[in-house]
């Protein structure tokens, strides 16, 4: 089982500043605890040295140097790039850069034919109330004082009247997103997150937006300056999570990883699992937040994102870009080929060895059951309710940012 203790080192350079925290609220934020070392983080330097002369790069070394020490703050968006399939790692600089323009003026595309339906999307501006009510008719006038746009008409489609009914969540979520970060100081910055999720909400009605999902596209916002850049990394990383955020009236996206971290927990210790089935959490959805955006609640930003990379580094795919990309034309068999084994990453690998080539998102079930099995002690002694399950198993911060 993955120990959680490995990831917080002392020494090294200390990179908090790079995501500088609003000066009133550094008491009441987690403490962060990773720190960039030399000869193990992906630096600058070894990340531009990775590539070739026309652009192809050694993924093999810079998984190896993430998965001992993460990626720099100032290369993370692009490496992030690479990690989640967006970026074919054996393509070429101007391969890459013609795709890249292809996607900005897509997405681009996108944005002018949702900012048509409201005007607001693209304007710096955003909602966090309704712009039209249920039924699809305007809003009494009474209902519209403060707002920047709303509804003058009937909507009649239901697609349409479906995206703009969870606007507003999405503009209410916005706000409270990491706000306790000086970059959402800027009301376009917030703009920027709430473009995106709207975009990709209109773009995927058949999983809509879930709140949480601002929380995984927050940190593209932040790392990558293009709005273009920044949602496609958003989209990619949502290929491997938004089965995380579909729920139906019987079920929930994350009920498998929750199944599983049960059996796990009973395995390795059968004691803590009879514990918590006692306090009514044998199913463990206390951790359902924990999954579904992978700790970014419970960990300070900058050890969030290092966590993500360090797991999507290990579970890293070479064939990711084009399953994303040409579906049709994979071929599925992974071949047992040494050489070309060492591009993937250390977890993929043993799948690969063992014959299973599904999609999974185990390896954040086995930090999960690290952390709980790592603070079985307290538990054990202190938690006498679900509530106080979480509280002993992270830090949690004293205000709800």
């Amino acid at each position: 089982m993955i120990c959680c203790g490995f990831m917080w080192k002392s020494g090294g350079e200390d990179l908090q500043g790079f995501y500088p925290v609003r000066e009133e609220c550094v008491a009441d934020v987690p403490r962060t605890r990773f720190k960039s070392r030399a000869g193990k983080t992906l630096s600058a330097r070894k990340w531009h040295a990775a590539f070739t002369g026309d652009g192809h790069l050694d993924m093999e070394r810079v998984l190896r140097r993430i998965q001992r020490g993460g990626i720099h703050p100032s290369i993370k968006g692009e490496v992030w790039e690479f990690l989640l399939g967006a970026y074919d790692p054996d393509s070429t600089f101007e391969e890459r850069n013609k795709l890249r323009n292809h996607r900005r003026e897509q997405y681009y595309a996108w944005k002018e034919e949702c900012k048509n339906m409201v005007p607001l999307v693209g304007s710096g501006k955003f909602v966090t109330m309704a712009v039209v009510a249920e039924d699809g008719q305007p809003l009494e006038e009474s209902s519209v004082d403060n707002q920047e746009w709303v509804v003058k008409i009937a909507i009649t489609d239901k697609r349409v009247l479906q995206w703009m009914l969870v606007l507003s969540q999405i503009g209410l979520d916005v706000v409270r997103t990491d706000r306790y970060l000086c970059f959402y100081e800027s009301e376009s910055n917030q703009a920027r997150l709430w473009d995106i999720l709207s975009i990709y909400t209109w773009l995927n009605p058949d999983i809509g937006y879930v709140q949480g999902m601002n929380d995984i596209c927050s940190p593209m916002i932040i790392l990558l300056e293009d709005e273009a850049d920044a949602f496609w990394c958003f989209e990619r990383a949502m290929r491997r999570l938004r089965e995380n955020f579909r729920t139906t009236a019987t079920s929930m996206g994350v009920q498998t990883q929750l199944g599983m971290l049960s059996q796990v927990i009973k395995t390795v210790d059968p004691r803590l699992h009879q514990h918590l089935e006692d306090l009514d959490g044998g199913e463990y959805l206390f951790a359902i937040r924990m999954l579904m955006v992978l700790f970014r609640r419970e960990f300070s930003f900058l050890d969030a994102l290092y966590l993500w990379e360090l797991m999507w580094a290990m579970e890293y795919n070479p064939n990711k870009f084009a399953s994303y990309e040409e579906p049709q034309n994979m071929n599925n068999s992974s071949g047992q080929d040494p050489r070309l084994l060492k591009q993937y990453g250390k977890f993929e690998r043993k799948y690969i060895k063992s014959g299973q080539n599904e999609q999974h998102n185990t390896l954040a079930v086995f930090v999960v059951a690290s952390v709980l099995e790592t603070k079985n002690k307290r538990l054990l002694k202190e938690a006498k309710g679900l509530d106080d399950v979480v509280q002993v198993s992270l830090y949690m911060p004293k205000k709800n940012f």
